[in-house]
């Protein structure tokens, strides 16, 4: 193979001269794209990834090349730099969705096999640029599993990539190319082979979704902060214009919106519950957004997942109980059980069935009897103190409920309300907004769970899961304040419910991607799918419950606080 590569002089005078003059593109595109559109994909070189400098042609491998090469006219820096593009066999329009397109099958020679081979051996990585944007990746892995002498080793090509472009309405911002470890082929012995080379596009659509949220977010204030204001200046008449008026509206059930809800104990347990999850959540993707959920770093999501949610289990043990405390509960040691239960338990019980399923099957999904007696003592010495710990300094906190106006000694009648303000149609208008905003990434989270892809832009999902808070704490605070201007003051558990129902979406999602989106099935399959997201979605629902709990209830007593309470 010819080297393009250039030299460190070549290298320091292209840098000098380009820091003298702006460089002239030689592609006139204004990077400007409607849906569909082609958008120029070169591939640039290969070489060793420890030789920087040792870089050849990409098609001086075997891959499978276009009918018609098409060089790119290269700018002073690109030559200087050893780059040399020409048209790449892939087709990425803008905004079109690929899955699994085969781009060429080729029956590899001997000769080209031992000529992959030997690029595997020195980490050979491929660079192309997309859109002027560079993409780089390895072109194939050696496999040691457990092997000392290099004459055992097995060397595999990729032969499947998934790339993954972020874009910003007619603009590409980012990419990147991600290969499938179990698409492979075995180049280990001198013989012909079968190769099927094949790619997927996954396109992110971020910043629309966040445009879609801020439209969201400002409709939903606009709306309150006028019908707030008209209701501050009706309510902040003197007395004798008040007196006058018909008694409706949230201001009327004063003495009642602050009346603590009933099973107060399952209310405090499902909060504690709900901000230990969150937290948990907060702290993985902290882990995943620094790089430690890596591909080949096999099973540090769920050793994270289970230490987190020991350490974490402290959080719930003392939200739970000082709010227990605050709304005046007596048997705190009750609510601390129940804490501590209302989300394992479930588990529990659900890991048990599926367990034994796995076993009657000798799945090696069945845990070992070893790794189930290290979970139960991570509980027992772990989980259970802190959550004790945490529920004595929750009822030593001594912290009282702030509530802005006192209580009347009895509840005032709830007007009767048509159907469409009853607790199952609004947990439905409430859950529909927030699961349209991550309703396309739930397919490629779900096919990296429950297939065989590998799910890595942590970046977007943390965005994803940022949009998901802002529109349930949005919406469950437009309802909320609903249901007090209709003088319904029992708003507890309704913005838990509503806050909380993304879940029950995201399940009903979970019925559609099993028949319509996947090929799953036997009844063990089955029931591991549907048990462990049935325990996932009900996560979901006590997180989200939280948020949207909390979002309601710093939102009423900010109302009630702006006006004068009898």
């Amino acid at each position: 193979m010819r080297n393009v590569g250039s030299s460190p002089a070549f290298v320091i005078l292209g840098v000098f001269i380009l820091s003298c003059v702006s460089h002239v593109r030689s592609d006139a595109s204004d990077h400007r794209y409607k849906e569909g559109d082609p958008v120029p994909l070169y591939a640039n070189k290969v070489g060793p990834f420890h030789n920087p400098s040792e870089t050849y042609r990409y098609f001086d491998l075997p891959f499978c090349s276009p009918d018609h090469v098409k060089e790119k006219k290269e700018a002073l820096g690109e030559v200087l730099n050893g780059d040399r593009l020409v048209s790449a066999p892939y087709k990425l329009n803008f905004r079109e969705e690929k899955d699994s397109s085969v781009v060429c099958k080729k029956k590899l020679s001997k000769d080209e096999v031992v000529f992959f081979r030997k690029a595997v051996e020195k980490d050979y990585y491929f660079q192309m640029y997309y859109d002027d944007l560079p993409i780089w990746g390895f072109i194939g892995k050696v496999g040691k599993e457990g092997k000392s002498d290099p004459s055992e080793y097995k060397y595999y090509l990729y032969k499947h990539i998934q790339f993954d472009v972020l874009y910003n309405k007619d603009h590409v911002i980012e990419i990147s190319a991600r290969m499938d470890p179990h698409l492979l082929v075995d180049l280990t012995e001198d013989k012909e082979v079968d190769a099927e080379f094949m790619y997927t596009i996954h396109w992110f659509s971020i910043i629309n979704s966040c445009v879609t949220v801020l439209l969201l977010t400002g409709f939903l204030a606009t709306i309150l902060m006028r019908v707030l204001k008209n209701d501050f200046i009706k309510y902040g008449q003197d007395e004798e214009a008040a007196d006058d008026q018909e008694e409706t509206g949230w201001k009327y059930i004063h003495g009642d919106v602050f009346r603590f809800p009933k099973y107060k104990s399952l209310f405090a347990a499902a909060l504690g519950s709900g901000t230990q999850l969150f937290t948990l959540t907060v702290f993985i993707f902290m882990l995943a957004l620094v790089g430690v959920f890596y591909p080949y770093n096999r099973g540090a999501l769920f050793t994270a997942l289970v230490v987190i949610y020991a350490l974490t289990s402290g959080i719930a043990g003392y939200v739970a109980t000082s709010f227990y405390c605050q709304l005046e509960g007596t048997n705190w040691v009750r609510n601390l059980l129940l804490t501590g239960c209302l989300f394992c338990g479930p588990l529990f019980l659900t890991f048990c069935f599926l367990n034994t399923v796995a076993i009657a099957y000798s799945a090696t999904a069945a845990l070992p009897f070893g790794t189930i007696v290290v979970i139960v003592l991570i509980w027992t010495l772990v989980t259970s103190p802190l959550l004790v710990l945490g529920g004595i300094a929750g009822k030593n906190s001594r912290a009282e409920f702030q509530a802005p106006c006192r209580t009347t000694k009895y509840p005032r009648e709830i007007p009767p309300l048509p159907w469409y303000r009853s607790a199952i149609p609004q947990m439905a208008m409430a859950g529909f907004l927030p699961f349209s905003a991550i309703y396309i990434e739930l397919y490629y989270i779900f096919a990296s769970v429950w297939g065989h892809r590998i799910y890595t832009i942590y970046s977007i999902l943390f965005i994803v899961f940022i949009i998901l808070l802002i529109v349930t704490a949005f919406i469950t605070v437009a309802l909320t304040y609903f249901q007090l201007a209709a003088e319904d003051h029992e708003w507890w558990w309704r913005s838990f419910l509503c806050g909380g129902s993304t879940g029950l979406f995201i399940y009903a999602y979970c019925l559609y991607y099993y028949y319509a989106r996947s090929d799953m099935s036997g009844f063990m399959q089955t029931s591991f799918f549907f048990g462990y997201m049935a325990c996932i979605c009900y996560g979901f629902f006590l997180m989200l419950g939280t948020v949207g709990f909390r979002a309601s209830l710093f939102f009423v007593r900010h109302i009630y606080r702006s006006i004068k309470c009898e």
